[in-house]
Parts: structure tokens; sequence; C-alpha cells
């Protein structure tokens, strides 16, 4: 189901009001980002479980006390997300990996598509370790989360400017440390040259 802004502002203020089910439906809603995003940040798939849960009970906790003032509700909810594992990490002294992202994506996949799987990982936790806590950070809320620049930059604290410019200098950077440019550049190159080179006929 698709919920729009004005659709979770009316099911907060039914939570807050003490609907169990508006809460639960904002729980749905918002249930699988908020792992992604835990995922991406903390190493074990056990412990993003735990903090999900502890997040929602975090938010369930201070709904009484939020007030929208023009700021997304995703926004005030994945900074609570964010500071839950800033607190994880503190604590645990864990380090962001990507494991647990990519785990449901592996599926059945056989022995040969899991050593691929295992080589494009490595590349990609690589390049992210290249980046700045603070890119990292933007490109886990806005690509693994899904989150908005704007709900991004309410999570972070910043200026949806300040999100977008770490976001557009991470994207650069992977892209330069994953060679994508190359790559591409490499298959524009032999698609034009194994295209047919059309016969001509004079008359």
């Amino acid at each position: 189901m698709t919920i729009d802004d004005a659709a979770i502002e009316r099911l907060v203020a039914e939570a807050r009001a003490g609907d169990a089910w508006a809460f639960g439906l904002i729980f749905d809603h918002y249930h699988e980002a908020v792992h992604r995003f835990i995922a991406s940040r903390v190493q074990r798939p056990s412990d993003a479980e735990d903090l999900t849960q502890l997040v929602f009970v975090k938010v369930l906790e201070a709904l009484p006390r939020y007030e929208s003032r023009g700021v997304p509700f995703g926004g005030w909810l994945f900074r609570l997300a964010r500071n839950a594992v800033i607190d994880f990490v503190r604590t645990r002294h864990d380090h962001a990996d990507l494991e647990a992202v990519v785990e449901q994506a592996r599926g059945d996949a056989g022995p040969d598509e899991m050593v691929i799987v295992r080589q494009e990982l490595d590349a990609v936790e690589a390049a992210l370790a290249t980046l700045t806590d603070e890119q990292r950070e933007a490109i886990a809320l806005r690509f693994f989360s899904g989150l908005s620049a704007r709900e991004a930059a309410e999570a972070m604290g910043k200026q949806e400017g300040t999100v977008r410019g770490l976001q557009f200098r991470a994207i650069a950077a992977l892209r330069r440390q994953l060679d994508i440019e190359e790559r591409q550049t490499a298959l524009r190159t032999e698609g034009r040259s194994a295209r047919p080179v059309r016969a001509t006929t004079d008359g």
C-alpha cells in the first residue's frame, strides 16, 4: 500500500492519540526501510533486527512529544534510527558491513553465482570504505532506505543541499572506484564495432 505524506501525518496524529492500528500501519510502512538502513551500518543481521525493533519502541515512546513543524515524519523517525546506530556502534565498536543487505538477494544462488556475488560485494565494500562517514550515511539513507533528500537531511541534521552534495560526491567517488565510466565506455565502443556494415550498391 502506498501512503503519501498527508496520510502519514494523519496516521501519526491517530497514533499519538493511542490508536494502535494507526501505529501498526506506520510500522508496516517504514519497517523495511529502517531495517535496510540499520543493516547497512552494523555487522550482524541479528543486531540489525534487534536495533530495528528498538527504534520502533523509541518511536512509540517519543510519539506524544512529536511535532511536525514542517519536518517530514520519515526524517524524524530516521534520526531516531541514526542515533540508535551511533549509540550501538560506540558501545560495541562495530563497523558497517553490507553483508546483511545482500543476504536476501543471494537467495538460492549456486556456487558460481555465490562467488560472483562475493566478488561484487567485496568490490562495493572496498569502494564504500573510501567514502567519508557522512557520505556513506547519505548513501545509506537515500538508496538503502529510499528516503527523500529532505528526509535524509532531517535524519542527519543537515541542510538538504548539503545532503545532495554529499550524495553527489559519494556517487562520483564510487563510480571512479568501481571503474563504472570505463566499463560503460568500453561497452559503447564494443557496441559500435559490432554493428553490421550495410553494403551499398550503385544505382
